[in-house]
């Protein structure tokens, strides 16, 4: 039976619960409090766990799968690689200082660096040969430069409100952009059972990312219709009762559907209708 790791709170849970839901597993119902739940229909059991541990669990082999962050993942040391990426999560970790102190990645040398992922910070430092003292915190991440414990922090920045607020600016390039990953042990061994979790998981954002769109067109268009929607390999061409028409259907980007539509209706296509995609395997 396979074993997976799953955050049991905090900003990945809700969004990894309903993408393993949408793949077609039984996860906990709202509120739940479970600590590990049966799939026996899937042969598989989930573990809720703090999103910081699950990557060591991973790492040591005690369970198959987990999804957590990039950053705590890349934070965490373990022997553990991420497998697929899934979508959510999104964050942008960075440096920041008061802009009078520092204003540039290569000023870090020598000053002390606060932050709540010292071991991702060690890294990203010591690949660049940059020496500095990392200092750990676990939140509150921002005070650390006005309490005196450090001279820059390395943290997660969505607005920047914080930091402004407590006279910090972001500097140099992004240390990390990370999203929730799938990650399985470093060398583990091939499994058919994971390759199935991971196609459902794959098949999920595509169809978070598509749609399905139909159509009729005139036969003297199909070419220029068919350019506008390709579809993932081909779109499907099928002949109408009228022999001046077909019908059309294909792929098409979900961020892009009002553009292809009016490009489409601009071409004499008629019918349009747009569908949208609840699971797929490609």
């Amino acid at each position: 039976m396979l074993r997976v790791a799953v955050p049991n709170k905090g900003s990945l849970s809700e969004s990894a619960a309903a993408m393993l839901r949408e793949a077609g597993y039984r996860q906990r119902s709202d509120g739940g409090r479970e600590l590990m739940l049966a799939d026996p229909a899937n042969d598989i059991e989930f573990f809720f766990l703090r999103p910081r541990d699950i990557a060591v669990y991973i790492g040591t082999g005690t369970l198959d799968l987990g999804i957590t962050g990039r950053d705590l993942l890349l934070d965490s040391e373990a022997p553990a690689d991420e497998v697929v990426s899934l979508g959510f999560g999104g964050s942008t970790f960075r440096f920041a200082a008061p802009p009078s102190a520092v204003t540039e990645f290569g000023q870090i040398a020598g000053r002390r660096v606060a932050t709540s992922y010292p071991g991702l910070v060690r890294q990203y430092l010591a690949d660049r040969g940059v020496d500095a003292e990392v200092v750990r915190l676990d939140g509150a991440v921002e005070t650390a430069v006005n309490l005196g414990v450090a001279d820059v922090i390395a943290d997660v920045v969505e607005t920047g409100t914080t930091l402004r607020a407590a006279g910090l600016a972001v500097f140099g390039e992004p240390i990390l952009e990370s999203e929730a990953v799938l990650v399985r042990r470093r060398g583990a061994d091939p499994d058919p059972a994971v390759d199935v979790l991971v196609r459902r998981l794959q098949g999920v954002l595509v169809a978070r990312q598509y749609v399905l769109m139909d159509y009729d067109v005139r036969v003297e268009t199909v070419e220029q219709a068919c350019a506008i929607t390709p579809g993932l390999e081909s779109p499907t061409v099928s002949p109408l009762h009228d022999k001046g028409w077909v019908a059309i259907r294909a792929m098409v980007p979900r961020s892009r559907t009002n553009q292809v539509m009016d490009d489409l209706y601009d071409l004499g296509a008629r019918g349009i209708l747009v569908t949208s995609i609840h699971a797929c395997r490609l």
